[in-house]
């Protein structure tokens, strides 16, 4: 790769070795010779205390004493004369015919030093800068001139060697020293930068996996660094993919079951509509019969033409009823008609319920039973909950016989109200029982068409009680049927949550 991080990681190596030995050659060069000069003036000082403590312990006339400040002053290149209080020299660490010695008692005796050459001074001593001829070139020299602790004065010089060649050389070593280090850092960084770039390739093949959809492949290096931790941050990104990208694909089987859902509910529209149209298709036949018999005058006594209007009118009244359960079942299958929860006694509507259908129960020569306490509050919207009770009573006169025996019953269970009403008679088919609720669906054909049932009211039960979200059923027992709805009891109103 053109602009592989290995390559990044080599030059911005290479750069910054670069700058580094660039300053380390400008500060040499601007402060090398300060630096060289603090520390030969330290090495005079140190000598300075190191003879003195010699001295101290001592005397010159001791070999020893000698020895120990010969050695001492070889080790820091320096060269000493030591005179007592008439100027006479009594140690010197050069021979007496050297020129050096007599120029640098000289030079002390006569007070020659230039104060602006002073670099350190103290009680005891002064440390200064000169230079002396010494017939082949101009050697600069560090000088010390002082007193030790036994009242003899002392002369003492280091040789300075030429600062600027010092530098030069210094940096003529560090340009051939950073040389080598850039070329040999510069294949070490190329070799080892392979343990970051091998990951990362490993970690962009995996994202071109993830681009793929193949999220089997996983980041298998463990290393515990950052490079590791993108690593990991890799697997859990995968990982939550596949779930999203599954939890998408069952988002989409169920879109495809909606609409499949769909195409079956414009299926059952279209079966409610030939219903609907086999229903009308009786009533309108007769009504249309009797119409015609009455125009042509088939019967002209009086009875006959009462019976033909009394068919007619009953019909119509079929019809009609039928037409107003269908919008009212249109109205709460598709959400038109607002559920208003309130709370009411459910006890007193049901006895309501049972008086206004009186006339029915006689005409059936039926009894109610009605099984309750004397008050129950429920939450609920009050006029569909009268439309299932009238549906459940209505549909156990028509269906009463045996003893003809009605039992109406309210129980609270808990926060629940249960309401059942029972009517003695066969028990229903149970192939039949799942079909109960369907539009239009009857038993017995033939019964219902006696007393002007189109068999929706069951199918109005299930879709207010759905509104409700409340439970409803119907039970077999050996005597008889029983159809039942569970209401919300409690105190306050949760139906609405």
């Amino acid at each position: 790769m053109k602009h592989s991080i290995r390559r990044q990681m080599t030059a911005i190596f290479i750069g910054l070795f670069v700058c580094i030995l660039g300053a380390v050659l400008i500060i040499n060069n601007g402060f090398l010779g300060t630096y060289y000069l603090s520390h030969k003036a330290k090495d005079l000082v140190r000598t300075y205390h190191e003879v003195d403590q010699t001295l101290q312990e001592g005397s010159l006339t001791d070999l020893s004493v000698m020895k120990e400040i010969l050695v001492r002053t070889e080790r820091g290149n320096i060269d000493i004369v030591v005179a007592n209080s008439r100027g006479k020299a009594v140690f010197s660490t050069m021979p007496e015919n050297d020129p050096r010695m007599s120029q640098m008692i000289g030079e002390v005796l006569g007070q020659n030093i230039d104060p602006d050459t002073v670099i350190e001074q103290s009680d005891n001593f002064t440390i200064y800068r000169t230079a002396a001829e010494s017939g082949v070139s101009d050697v600069e020299y560090l000088k010390m001139w002082g007193i030790f602790s036994d009242g003899s004065w002392f002369v003492m010089q280091s040789p300075l060697a030429s600062i600027r060649e010092s530098a030069a050389l210094a940096n003529q070593f560090l340009i051939y020293l950073g040389t080598v280090g850039i070329v040999i850092g510069g294949l070490l960084v190329w070799l080892l930068s392979r343990r970051i770039t091998q990951p990362i390739m490993e970690l962009a093949r995996l994202s071109q996996e993830m681009a793929n959809l193949n999220f089997d492949a996983k980041y298998t290096s463990e290393e515990s660094d950052e490079i590791g931790i993108l690593g990991s941050n890799f697997n859990r990104m995968s990982e939550q993919l596949e779930k999203t990208i599954s939890e998408l694909k069952r988002a989409n089987n169920q879109l495809q079951k909606d609409i499949e859902q769909k195409e079956k509910m414009e299926e059952m529209r279209n079966e409610f509509l030939g219903n609907v149209s086999h229903e009308l298709k009786t009533p309108i036949a007769l009504i249309q019969g009797y119409a015609e018999g009455l125009k042509e005058g088939v019967n002209d006594d009086p009875e006959s033409r009462e019976f033909y209007c009394e068919v007619i009118m009953d019909e119509a009244d079929k019809m009609n009823r039928m037409v107003k359960n269908l919008l009212t079942l249109n109205q709460l299958e598709f959400g038109s008609d607002e559920v208003q929860f309130e709370r009411f006694d459910i006890v007193g509507l049901v006895r309501g319920v049972i008086a206004s259908c009186d006339i029915l129960i006689q005409q059936a020569e039926a009894t109610v039973d009605f099984v309750a306490d004397e008050k129950l509050d429920v939450w609920a919207d009050e006029f569909k909950t009268e439309q299932v009770v009238r549906n459940y009573l209505t549909n156990a006169i028509h269906h009463v016989e045996n003893e003809k025996r009605i039992e109406v019953r309210i129980r609270q269970i808990g926060d629940t109200a249960h309401i059942s009403v029972f009517n003695s008679g066969k028990p229903i088919p149970d192939e039949d029982v799942p079909k109960l609720w369907d539009k239009f669906y009857k038993v017995d054909k033939a019964h219902t068409r006696e007393y002007g049932g189109n068999g929706i009211g069951l199918s109005i039960v299930k879709a207010i009680m759905e509104s409700f979200h409340q439970k409803y059923g119907v039970r077999n027992f050996d005597n008889g049927v029983e159809f039942w709805f569970e209401l919300d009891a409690k105190t306050e109103n949760t139906s609405l949550h």
